[in-house]
């Protein structure tokens, strides 16, 4: 194993890419050992529990070592990378005279240049070139009759010393591996240094189905009662009819902010349904507008400025509850949060300030966030600190739903699709372009009556666009 504590060699941790993170996963490498990196050139993009990130290195050198595999889920804080500052391979030859620093050389020469440069948290050398092996091979060389009298205590005399290393695998796999039933012993490891990768846990679940012939055979005999308590065969799972897919990411991030939400926030749903068909004229006459030249003009526009000035008209709505203090606290500005589905799941980016724009200048900020979600580049401050929020599940041919809220939210509007229908106007019964809008808000901040006034005006502006000028 390369010694990763030498002076020229700089290890490089996973940084929190967002607030209160702990962890994320490797999703591609873009160098490998031998590589020559230099200061801000982007190594690695990992995805958070909010977003995909591109990870620049610090500094200059060349990439002694990748310490995990894509697809690896690493904790905030963990060496993923070491870079050699210097450039050369010359500390292999050093790596042999390290096991007798600890006393000889810490004094001389090592110690104070070799270990400065490290990162906080990775120690002298033999913490980082023995942190695997240890379990292994340095407990029974350091303790010896320690492990001998317990031994001896346990009656089993000094053979405790031959115990077999624990397999080394993170957390996931080891979870993986005990809900496949797969024994890590019996894993081959392909990861580096003798990890096992999720991969190598699926492949040795694979053969499992057919070993459950071959128990019938030893279970005549009688001291065969260790394997038959092993429940691998129990958990296995047909993998030709089932699919199992680990919760990582924005999916677990969304999970578990949706649990939370539907289980803290009291949500109450209302429903209206509205003729939008001037709205839809407006927005072709927009499109011609030379104001709007170039940019993304749709309905989702023009309800986003009605739900903005509804806020306006009503701005109770707009806040939060505090349950650490006991307090409401009401937002003197709107971050609107627009619900987007993207193939890593749903994320919620907002629009920073959106009370404060023009219809232009919403309009750019609209097609900005949904290029940029769909392109996967969202950061993570991007979702953060969003007021209200607008989901159109009208896109999926939806006529509506009863949406949760964002955590941390008082409210969410739920956009239903636009469909000709037959609809009395002017006392006659005619085709018209209708809607049907859900506004989801917390019981706690929000009673029926503002809700139900926050909703009646994004419906009245709506049918009567013209209230966006006279209302704002």
């Amino acid at each position: 194993m390369t010694t990763m504590t030498e002076a020229s060699v700089r290890e490089f941790k996973m940084p929190d890419v967002g607030e209160g993170l702990t962890e994320a996963e490797i999703l591609k490498w873009y160098v490998q050992p031998g590589d020559t990196v230099t200061d801000g050139q982007v190594v690695c993009e990992v995805e958070t529990a909010k977003a995909a990130v591109e990870l620049p290195i610090p500094y200059d050198g060349v990439v002694r070592e990748l310490h995990f595999p894509e697809g690896t889920t690493v904790d905030v804080g963990t060496a993923i990378i070491a870079v050699d500052l210097g450039g050369g391979a010359a500390p292999a030859a050093e790596a042999p005279d390290r096991a007798e620093a600890p006393a000889e050389t810490a004094p001389e020469e090592a110690e104070p240049q070799g270990r400065q440069p490290v990162l906080v948290g990775y120690g002298v050398a033999a913490s980082s070139t023995k942190r695997r092996p240890r379990k292994g091979a340095d407990v029974p060389r350091q303790e010896p009759a320690a492990q001998a009298l317990q031994s001896e205590l346990n009656g089993h005399g000094p053979v405790a010393a031959v115990t077999p290393p624990r397999p080394l695998a993170k957390p996931p796999v080891r979870k993986l591996a005990k809900d496949l039933g797969v024994d890590l012993a019996a894993v081959t490891p392909t990861g580096p240094d003798g990890i096992i990768t999720r991969e190598d846990v699926h492949a040795a679940a694979a053969p499992q189905a057919p070993a459950a012939e071959p128990t019938p055979q030893v279970t005549p005999a009688g001291p065969v009662t260790a394997p038959a308590a092993a429940p691998a065969p129990v958990l296995a799972y047909d993998t030709a009819r089932e699919t199992r897919i680990p919760v990582k990411g924005v999916r677990k991030a969304t999970a578990a902010a949706m649990v939370g939400s539907a289980f803290t926030a009291p949500h109450v749903t209302e429903f209206v349904t509205v003729d939008v068909t001037r709205t839809m004229k407006l927005v072709e006459e927009l499109k011609q507008d030379k104001e709007f030249a170039g940019l993304r003009v749709n309905p989702l526009l023009l309800i986003a400025k009605a739900l903005l000035v509804a806020i306006k008209r009503h701005p109770d709505v707009n806040a939060s509850w505090d349950e650490a203090n006991q307090e409401i606290v009401r937002k003197h500005y709107v971050n609107l949060g627009i619900a987007a589905a993207t193939p890593r799941g749903l994320i919620v980016p907002n629009i920073k300030d959106a009370h404060a724009k023009t219809l232009p200048q919403l309009a750019e900020a609209l097609g900005e966030l949904v290029s940029t979600a769909r392109d996967g580049k969202t950061t993570p401050a991007a979702m953060q600190g969003g007021t209200v929020t607008i989901t159109n599940v009208g896109v999926f041919g939806v006529d509506t739903g009863t949406p949760i809220l964002n955590p941390g939210e008082s409210a969410i509007l739920a956009v239903g699709a636009i469909k000709l229908q037959p609809w009395v106007h002017k006392g006659k019964v005619k085709p018209r372009q209708v809607t049907t809008l859900a506004l989801s808000f917390d019981h706690r901040l929000v009673d029926g009556e503002l809700g139900s006034k926050v909703l009646a005006d994004v419906a009245a502006i709506l049918e009567q666009p013209k209230r966006l000028i006279t209302w704002a």
